[in-house]
């Protein structure tokens, strides 16, 4: 007897690629004999990790169309016949009972195109605002998978339904550290963020008050780690890694988080209950890390500091309000804990099995 197929569509970063694979492993705990593949475009990290976990990866030759630039936007549309092509024949190859599309480039055609073939088909939504492709897909596909409820009035699929985000088991509340210091958690992603980094190395080399019974641990990225532990390194106060594996050490580690806000970094905000001063990326498409960062501001569970407002003073200002205002981060804390959604991997299975046994 044929195994039951299930494709995973999507990738191109870690904050696509990662919860997908979290539910596909939450999938084989429940359905052991299930056959699980995943389809990425030929450039995306997919390409990376995926052999790694062990799938089959099916690659298509696809790239984006929003912010993509001319000539890139030009390739894209002359090959998207044979995209179509492809996918329609990778879907008669495989014939799987269930298509999931987590976002990113392969997304979108994938998911498309197997709609006409596979009578269960599903997005995942990550974000507060819905992306481009997704609000496509959602006319075609069964089923909606959404982390923010503020998404569903963006999508048009029948059935909508409100899930946490699919994240590793590790990331959860612990209760924080009690300390005489302040103590300040530093991070853009596992790139870094040039923005927040000269803000935060600006405030710092200025000095002042502010600094008084203050750490911080400041996630630099890679490209700025060289030159900010330079200028952190008669500052005993401040430690800086270019990036760092035990991110649950320091969530439980830290008063105040200062961070973009993709929708990785606000689930695990949220999951941790970790008072946040959020810097969205300017320039996420269709700016959606501001969306994300507006619904915990919200619901009181968060504050926003736009990147165009980021100064030096204006960092030391907003940390300054947490800093001397202890109520005030317990109040975040228990916002959080209302938005909290855990267990989102069993959720999406939980649906999907549903729609496979009947």
């Amino acid at each position: 007897m044929k195994k039951n197929v299930v494709v995973f569509a999507g990738g191109g970063s870690g904050g696509h690629l990662y919860p997908g694979i979290a539910v596909a492993r939450e999938l084989q705990r429940q359905l052991p004999d299930v056959d699980i593949h995943f389809v990425g475009s030929k450039q995306g990290l997919e390409n990376k990790i995926i052999p790694k976990e062990g799938f089959p990866l099916h690659t298509l030759p696809v790239g984006g169309l929003l912010r993509a630039g001319r000539a890139n936007q030009i390739k894209t549309l002359i090959l998207m016949p044979f995209v179509f092509i492809q996918c329609a024949l990778l879907c008669l190859k495989l014939r799987p009972k269930l298509v999931l599309g987590v976002g990113g480039f392969a997304a979108g055609p994938f998911v498309l195109v197997a709609s006409f073939f596979v009578k269960r088909t599903y997005i995942w939504e990550p974000n507060a605002h819905p992306g481009f492709t997704n609000r496509i897909l959602s006319y075609f596909v069964k089923k909606a998978f959404v982390v923010f409820d503020v998404a569903r009035k963006k999508l048009k699929s029948s059935k909508i339904i409100s899930v946490g985000l699919p994240i590793r088991n590790t990331i959860a509340y612990r209760a924080r550290e009690k300390s005489n210091v302040f103590r300040i958690f530093v991070f853009g992603g596992s790139q870094g963020a040039r923005g927040i980094n000269n803000a935060v190395s600006e405030a710092v080399l200025k000095g002042g008050s502010w600094l008084n019974n203050v750490e911080i641990v400041h996630q630099t990225g890679a490209l700025d780690f060289e030159k900010l532990s330079k200028l952190y390194h008669n500052n005993s106060q401040v430690k800086a890694f270019a990036f760092i594996d035990d991110m649950p050490k320091y969530y439980t580690w830290a008063d105040l988080v200062i961070c973009r806000g993709g929708v990785g970094t606000i689930s695990e905000v949220i999951a941790c209950r970790k008072a946040s001063l959020i810097i969205p990326l300017p320039t996420a498409a269709e700016n959606h890390q501001q969306a994300n960062a507006e619904y915990l501001v919200n619901a009181g569970a968060g504050e926003m500091l736009l990147q165009k407002d980021l100064t030096p003073d204006s960092l030391i200002q907003s940390i300054l309000s947490f800093k001397n205002n202890p109520k005030k981060i317990e109040n975040l804390e228990s916002a959080l804990a209302k938005l909290q959604r855990p267990s989102g991997a069993e959720a999406i299975v939980c649906e999907m099995l549903k729609d496979l046994n009947s």
